[in-house]
């Protein structure tokens, strides 16, 4: 039998994870931004190495031509629509948990210069090669 030193461990941990999941959630699906109308942000996942910063952007079903990237003030920005597929059908909604619209990610760059490479996209995610210019700083 499992000592209660351990179960209050692990709900500890479980309710840790869910705290941190419902904010993701919250900050994706009711994210509100004063300077754009984005309704979320797609995930990323963020790649170093002393060459180069890969950035891969998690977008299912956008199309190249609704990606705009930027590099504004130490950050890059990722920004877009994505359409409902079915818009104007007459589809009802059933169930929807995907996020739709328009959306924004700034990813704070670290110290120094970057170039961006040019973006591709694959299989639902964009990915952006930033190379560092100069040395490391």
């Amino acid at each position: 039998m499992a000592r209660r030193p351990d179960i209050d461990g692990r709900m500890w941990i479980e309710a840790v994870e869910l705290l941190g999941q419902a904010e993701r959630l919250h900050r994706q699906f009711f994210h509100l931004a004063v300077a754009t109308p984005a309704a979320w942000e797609p995930p990323v996942d963020v790649f170093e190495d002393e060459r180069e910063l890969v950035i891969i952007v998690a977008m299912p079903g956008v199309a190249a031509d609704r990606v705009q990237v930027v590099q504004d003030d130490g950050a890059l920005v990722v920004r877009g629509t994505r359409p409902l597929p079915f818009g104007g059908s007459g589809h009802r909604v059933r169930q929807l948990e995907i996020p739709y619209g328009a959306f924004e990610r700034r990813l704070p760059l670290p110290a120094g210069s970057f170039e961006v490479g040019t973006p591709e996209l694959a299989q639902g995610c964009l990915t952006l090669r930033l190379r560092r210019l100069g040395g490391r700083a």
